[in-house]
């Protein structure tokens, strides 16, 4: 294990591991926001579109 930190340097690798796991997490978390299931600033909005596809089956 110690002969691969003499192919890469230490600190480098560390930098770009976080760097890559920051993004990853900042990816994902815009994923959920984007559902509607997993938002959890706005809320569910299934209560809306549900009355308006009711209203529009009864008018």
């Amino acid at each position: 294990m110690w002969r691969m930190w003499l192919l890469f340097d230490p600190r480098r690798t560390l930098v770009a591991m976080f760097t890559f796991l920051f993004v990853l997490a900042l990816v994902i978390h815009f994923i959920l926001l984007s559902t509607d299931r997993f938002n959890w600033l706005e809320g569910p909005k299934k209560a809306a579109s549900l009355d308006v596809t009711i209203g529009e089956m009864v008018g």
